[in-house]
C-alpha cells in the first residue's frame, strides 16, 4: 500500500492505493494534523458490504477502470490501432514527490502507461491535476478524464454554468440523485453554453459561510463533465476534453489541467482561490501587473463605418473623459463594410485609410492613449481573397451552415498558421500596437482538439515575437474564457452585452472564477444596442467600475451631466484601481433577492468597497440590512456612501449614512450589516470602507 498527501493552510488531499491498484482520494477537506495516520484513514474509508452488492466495493480511483467491475462511468475509453476496445488495468510503477506529486502506472498487457501529475499552490490554495496516457503504438482515444475527485456526501446540489450570447454565466442548481449529470460542450470553443466550471456546496453553504468544493477545466476547445452518484452513494467528478475530440490515432494523449479547491468559507473561498490563481499563476503580464488602463472601444460608436475624421474626434473625446487606450474594432481591413466579407484579408483598407493606419495611431498617441486593434484570425468569409485562393483552408464541409456569414480556418494546418502569422505580424511590426482584441465569432462545424492546439500555437508564436502586446480573448463576448486561453491572454470580454443590468448579473457569477484585472467591462450607450433598455449613466458607469473599466459608446451622444458623472466615476476608478486589481471579489449574501451585492476587499484587508446593485423592484418597502464579510470583528471601520447625494426624492428619511461617514466594529458590519437608503431599481449604491 502507498499513501500520499498534499497540504496547504486551507486543505488536505490524501491519496491511497489498495495493493498496486490506482489510488483513491480517501480524504479531501479541511487541514488534517501533520501526524495523522494515513493507514488508519484508509481503513476507515472502506465501505461496508451488504446484500445485493459485490463482495468488495470497486475502487473509485483517480481513473475508474471498467475492467475492475466499476459500476459507474470509467475514466478512460480507448481502442487499439485496429479499433479493438481496450480495457486497461493499471498497476503502480513509481512515485515522484519533487515539488508536487507524479504517479506512474503501467498496464503491461495493453502496453499502456498512465501518469497523474498533482501540485498544490500554498498561496492561491488551488490543486492542479492532469493525466497523460502513453502507448507503444498509435491508439484511438474516445475519453480521458483528468484525475477524478470525489464529491462530498453532505451536499444536496451542485452548481454549474449555462449561458448564451449576451447572457453568459447563468447558474444551474441541480440536485444530487442516483445516476449522473453529464454535461458536454461540443462547439469547439470554451462556449457561452457550458463554462467549464463546477461548484459543489455542502449543506447550508452560502456565499460567505460553509464548505464548498470548486472545479475548473482549463481548456478552450470544449469539455465534458460527469458528476455521478454511484449505487452505493459515493460520488465522482470527472472533467476532460469533449469526447471523440482526438480525431487521429496517436501514442500520447494529455488532458488539460483540472483546477480544484476546497473552501471552508463558503463559495467565496472557491472564488478567491480561482481569482488569485488566475491573476498570479496563469496570466503572464507583458509589463508586469501595471495599472490596468481605461479602455475605449469604438465598436458601438461606428461599427463598420470607419471615417478617419470621425474616429479622431471620438478618440479625442474619449481621452478627455479619461480613456488611456483606444481600440480600433472590426472594419479596418479588406473591403469590410459588413460582416459578409473579407475575414482573413488582413490588410488595411485603402478606401477608409488611404494613408494607412498611421494618421489615426499618431492622433491616438498625441491624445495620450495607446492603440489596440481587432482581429478574428481563426475565421474566414467565403467572400474573401484568401478563401477564393485557398478554399481547402476552411474547416469542415463545403456545404456547412455558416455562422455570422463565416467559416473557421483549419488551425491544425501549419500553412494556415504561417499565413496568419505573416499577416498579423506585419501589422504589429509596422505599427505601434500594444493590444489585440482577438475575436472568435462562431462555433466550429465539429469539435477537434487539433484546432485548439493550433490556435494556441499561433498565439504563443505571436506572444514570443511581440512580447509587449497584450491580448484580449473575445468570442462573441464570453465564448472563450478559461485558464487555457488565459495562459496566453491578459483580458477577457465577458459579454457582448453592455446592458448594465445584465452585466451586473454576469459579473457577479463570473467572479466565482475571474478577478477584476482580466475582466473587461464597458460603459455602453444610453440605449443598449443588444437589449434596447435605457439605463442612467450612473448605473452604467458604476457597473463598469466593478471590473477593468472601459467605454464603448459614441461619446458625442453624452450630455453635460452624463459627461460629468462619467468623469467622476472614471477618476474614482483610477484612484482605486491599484489596490482593486489585487483585491478579492467577495459575493455578499443579500437578504433582498432584488439586490446583487459584492465586497472587494484589499489584499492587506485595510480597505474595501461594496457595490450594491438593485436589479429589480424589492418585495418589501424598506431595504434590508446588507451583511459584510471577512472583516476583523474587533477592528473599527469608517464607512462612507460614495454616491449618497444621488438618493431619489422618494428616499425621505434622515439616515446619517446619506450625508456623512460612520464608524462601526467589524463584528457589527458582519453580524447586522449596513442599512442602505431606499433607491430605484437599476441603480447602485457604492460604499467605501477603511480599517481604522
Amino acid at each position: 500500500m502507498h499513501h500520499w498527501r498534499l497540504d496547504d493552510a486551507r486543505q488536505t488531499l490524501v491519496l491511497a492505493t489498495k495493493g498496486a491498484r490506482l489510488p483513491q482520494v480517501i480524504y479531501w477537506g479541511a487541514p488534517l494534523p501533520a501526524d495523522e495516520d494515513l493507514e488508519t484513514l484508509q481503513a476507515a474509508y472502506q465501505l461496508d458490504v451488504t446484500g445485493g452488492m459485490l463482495d468488495e466495493n470497486p475502487d473509485l480511483s483517480i481513473c475508474p477502470e471498467a475492467s475492475r467491475t466499476f459500476p459507474g462511468q470509467p475514466g478512460l475509453i480507448c481502442r487499439d490501432t485496429d479499433g479493438t476496445p481496450l480495457l486497461p488495468k493499471f498497476c503502480f510503477e513509481k512515485a515522484e514527490t519533487d515539488g508536487g506529486l507524479t504517479l506512474s502506472f503501467r498496464d503491461d498487457e495493453n502496453r499502456l502507461t498512465l501518469t497523474a501529475i498533482y501540485a498544490i499552490n500554498p498561496q492561491t490554495h488551488i490543486i492542479t491535476a492532469k493525466h497523460i496516457l502513453e502507448a507503444d503504438r498509435s491508439i484511438h482515444l474516445h475519453w480521458l478524464s483528468a484525475p477524478v475527485f470525489p464529491a462530498p456526501q453532505n451536499a444536496s446540489e451542485m452548481i454549474d454554468f449555462a449561458g448564451r450570447w449576451c447572457g453568459e454565466f447563468q447558474l444551474n442548481r441541480t440536485a444530487w440523485s442516483a445516476g449522473m449529470r453529464y454535461r458536454e460542450n461540443r462547439t469547439g470553443r470554451t462556449g457561452h453554453e457550458h463554462f467549464p466550471g463546477l461548484i459543489v456546496p455542502c449543506e447550508g453553504a452560502t456565499n460567505t459561510n460553509g464548505e464548498a468544493y470548486g472545479f475548473h477545466y482549463g481548456w478552450s476547445g470544449g469539455h465534458k463533465m460527469i458528476a455521478e452518484e454511484l449505487p452505493d452513494g459515493r460520488r465522482q467528478i470527472q472533467f476532460g476534453h469533449a469526447a471523440r475530440m482526438e480525431t487521429e490515432a496517436a501514442t500520447r494523449f494529455e488532458t488539460a489541467t483540472l483546477y480544484a479547491t476546497f473552501s471552508g468559507h463558503g463559495l467565496n473561498g472557491c472564488a478567491t482561490a480561482f481569482q488569485r490563481h488566475t491573476r498570479d499563476q496563469i496570466v503572464t503580464w507583458p509589463k508586469g501587473q501595471i495599472a490596468r488602463p481605461v479602455h475605449y472601444n469604438c465598436w458601438e460608436a461606428v461599427y463598420f463605418d470607419h471615417k478617419l475624421d470621425v474616429l479622431k474626434d471620438i478618440a479625442s473625446k474619449a481621452a478627455n473623459l479619461g480613456a488611456e487606450r483606444f481600440v480600433l474594432d472590426d472594419g479596418w481591413f479588406g473591403r469590410r463594410d459588413d460582416d459578409t466579407t473579407s475575414l482573413s484579408d488582413w490588410q488595411v483598407d485603402p478606401r477608409k485609410y488611404p494613408d494607412g493606419l498611421g494618421p489615426l495611431i499618431d492622433h491616438v498617441h498625441a491624445e495620450g492613449m495607446t492603440f489596440g486593434i481587432w482581429f478574428e484570425p481563426e475565421m474566414i468569409n467565403p467572400d474573401s481573397d484568401i478563401h477564393r485562393a485557398n478554399p481547402h483552408w476552411a474547416l469542415g464541409s463545403e456545404d456547412q451552415t455558416l455562422g455570422r456569414q463565416q467559416k473557421a480556418l483549419n488551425m491544425a494546418l501549419p500553412e494556415v498558421r504561417d499565413f496568419l502569422y505573416d499577416r498579423m505580424s506585419a501589422i504589429l511590426r509596422d505599427h505601434d500596437v500594444d493590444y489585440i482584441k482577438w475575436d472568435h465569432n462562431r462555433v466550429l462545424p465539429a469539435p477537434d482538439a487539433a484546432q485548439t492546439r493550433g490556435s494556441y500555437a499561433l498565439i504563443d508564436r505571436l506572444r514570443h515575437d511581440f512580447p509587449q502586446v497584450e491580448i484580449e480573448s473575445c468570442a462573441s463576448g464570453g465564448g472563450r474564457i478559461d485558464m487555457g486561453i488565459l495562459k496566453r491572454t491578459q483580458r477577457v470580454w465577458l459579454s457582448d452585452s453592455n446592458d448594465a443590468l445584465e452585466r451586473l448579473k454576469i459579473q457577479h457569477n463570473a467572479a466565482l472564477f475571474l478577478p477584476l484585472s482580466v475582466t473587461g467591462s464597458h460603459v455602453g450607450p444610453r440605449k443598449c444596442h443588444t437589449s434596447g433598455r435605457s439605463i442612467d449613466i450612473s448605473m452604467r458607469a458604476w457597473v463598469a467600475a466593478q471590473r477593468h473599466m472601459g467605454f464603448e459608446m459614441d461619446p458625442r451622444e453624452l450630455d453635460d451631466r452624463e459627461e460629468r458623472v462619467l468623469r467622476e466615476v472614471t477618476s474614482w476608478w483610477k484612484a482605486n484601481r491599484d489596490w482593486m486589481q489585487r483585491a478579492d471579489i467577495l459575493r455578499l449574501d443579500s437578504a433582498d433577492p432584488a439586490v446583487i451585492a459584492e465586497q472587494q476587499l484589499a489584499e492587506d484587508h485595510s480597505r474595501f468597497v461594496v457595490f450594491a446593485g438593485k436589479a429589480d423592484t424589492s418585495a418589501q418597502i424598506a431595504p434590508r440590512p446588507l451583511r459584510l464579510t471577512r472583516l476583523d470583528p474587533t477592528a473599527r471601520y469608517r464607512i462612507q456612501l460614495m454616491n449618497g447625494p444621488t438618493a431619489p426624492a422618494l428616499s425621505r428619511g434622515d439616515q446619517r449614512i446619506k450625508t456623512e461617514p460612520m464608524e462601526f466594529s467589524g463584528a457589527y458590519l458582519m453580524n447586522y450589516g449596513v442599512t442602505l437608503p431606499w433607491n430605484f431599481p437599476e441603480t447602485m449604491w457604492v460604499l467605501e470602507g477603511t480599517k481604522l
